[in-house]
């Protein structure tokens, strides 16, 4: 059978490779057999491999879920009686972090720095030393709003400096951008299968240290599903998921390893790499402005803003693009129209500059001058 190819810009799911999407092509199977739960406890270690942990001390713990299970898993489960998160809020992904701490009505700090640029540490270290109640500090390391990269190692450091750790949602960098938990100072961080290792959707995973984990048995519950101390504890115990686990996800995930070890961290954060070249190319040719200097970008998420022409729509450019294989993404940034191209999943420089073409066809079909113009 042969499948269409899209390009997906989006931010994930993303791109997948055929033998990801046939890896989920297998016989039925109940999760509960000894040869289904025996791939989990080699692939929760890759898991741990791919950002250099060391697997007596760090683990994975695998969720069926979105990436957003993984927050709301770490945010609860983390937080001991008496004690408070501290939340760099520079986005809408580090937003959502606050959300789920207000839905369990759990106690935090929230410092607020621009979306726009990297936070304070001044600010940061300030507030630690305000608040010395907190326990954990949450910061987003990329935020796919914008394309922020926040200074994590740095962070890290002042957490650990007065006595607390540190979690960081990395859902849209792992796998990606190479990332090492000891040499930056993390230890907890989370990813979802459909982002940087190029499988499917509904596979998620926390990965961090063991030994908070297990003391964490001792804190408050606040959650049944969403316990992380829960599900690692039956991991240990079983090799399988407390709760029925997405079968053919992990299926295609294995085989997402596969591929991933196969090209090879540097390699693939080249490949990475040389996508986003692409995409900055067709962004200086047509003259767009993006939100965020390149400076602080990751090198994965362009935030492109909008021109300032009357015969623009952001729904006409992408349903022309849809239309013939390449996904573009609206803007997470507020009181500014913004799209989004993304240089994630299985696609490379070529696949890029095949977008730009159908992309100035868009543009020419819908009357919007080239350069775009801008009245800012």
């Amino acid at each position: 059978m042969e499948i269409k190819r899209n390009i997906l810009l989006n931010p994930g799911p993303a791109t997948t490779s055929d033998a990801v999407k046939y890896a989920q092509v297998v016989p039925d199977i109940c999760p509960r057999e000894k040869e289904f739960a025996g791939i989990m406890g080699p692939l929760r270690d890759d898991l741990v491999r791919i950002v250099h942990g060391d697997t007596d001390e760090y683990t994975a713990v695998l969720f069926c879920g979105s990436g957003t299970i993984c927050i709301d898993v770490v945010l609860n489960s983390l937080l001991d009686a008496g004690k408070k998160a501290l939340v760099i809020n520079n986005g809408s992904y580090s937003q959502r972090a606050c959300d789920v701490l207000d839905s369990y009505g759990l106690p935090y700090v929230e410092l607020k720095q621009p979306l726009d640029d990297i936070p304070d540490l001044a600010a940061i270290e300030t507030c630690l030393v305000d608040n010395p109640e907190v326990s954990y500090v949450y910061v987003t390391y990329h935020e796919t709003g914008t394309g922020l990269l926040n200074p994590v190692k740095e962070i890290g450091a002042l957490a650990h400096k007065y006595g607390k750790f540190l979690i960081t949602d990395t859902t849209s960098a792992y796998a990606m951008i190479p990332i090492n938990v000891y040499e930056e100072n993390i230890d907890f961080c989370m990813a979802s299968a459909q982002k940087g290792i190029q499988g499917m959707t509904g596979l998620s995973y926390v990965i961090g240290r063991r030994d908070i984990i297990e003391q964490s048995k001792d804190f408050p519950k606040h959650s049944y599903y969403c316990n992380l101390y829960m599900q690692y504890e039956y991991f240990e115990r079983t090799g399988e998921m407390h709760f029925t686990p997405p079968v053919q996800t992990i299926y295609a995930a294995r085989q997402a390893l596969v591929e991933y070890f196969a090209e090879g961290e540097k390699e693939k954060w080249a490949r990475h790499q040389r996508v986003m070249a692409a995409i900055r190319k067709g962004v200086d040719r047509y003259g767009f402005q993006e939100a965020l200097s390149r400076e602080v970008q990751s090198g994965l998420v362009a935030a492109i803003c909008y021109p300032d022409d009357p015969h623009w729509n952001f729904d006409e450019i992408h349903d022309y693009c849809y239309e013939r294989g390449f996904t573009i993404y609206p803007g997470k940034m507020q009181n500014k129209g913004t799209f989004r191209l993304c240089a994630l999943g299985d696609i490379d420089a070529e696949d890029i500059d095949e977008f730009w073409k159908v992309f100035e066809d868009a543009m020419n079909t819908h009357k919007i001058s080239m350069p775009v113009t801008y009245d800012r």
